[in-house]
């Protein structure tokens, strides 16, 4: 006999990273062996707090250094990557220093308009809730404006 836990999605918890260039793009990150364009960053270790996983998944993936980060907030959607499951995501404004670049699992990397983001394949995740909070913040606080 099934219980109704068994019906409920696995639910996966990560933390992202919203950064944005000086034309107010959002930086996206594919992994690879996948077609869907995500925020970078990633699942915490053990014990592990959002901002210094944040700092790890930045360093590895896109080796820059994280400098400042701002809560965006708590979102959830279907998995891209995983069929079936649901992703949570603590996303942070950010600040990082150096040039990003693809490392670790990281395939390629796409800057987009988060008002018009084209033909790039995004993680649900993405189209249905953070692009729409990163406008509205935008609106709220125009980049380099601070």
């Amino acid at each position: 006999m099934s219980s109704s836990r068994d019906l409920e999605p696995m639910i996966v918890e990560v933390v992202g990273a919203v950064i944005r260039d000086a034309a107010g793009r959002v930086l996206t990150v594919r992994k690879r062996g996948t077609s869907r364009f995500m925020l970078p960053g990633g699942k915490r270790q053990p014990g592990e707090d959002d901002l210094p996983a944040l700092a790890r998944e930045l360093r590895e993936e896109l080796g820059v250094a994280l400098l400042e980060a701002q809560p965006l907030g708590r979102f959830e959607a279907a998995a891209a990557n995983e069929p079936g499951a649901r992703v949570r995501s603590s996303a942070y404004l950010v600040v990082v220093r150096g040039t990003p670049r693809a490392s670790a699992e990281i395939e390629d990397l796409r800057w987009i308009d988060p008002a018009a983001p084209g033909p790039t394949p995004l993680a649900p995740l993405l189209t249905g809730g953070i692009l729409p909070a990163v406008i509205a913040a935008s609106r709220a606080t125009p980049p380099g404006s601070d």
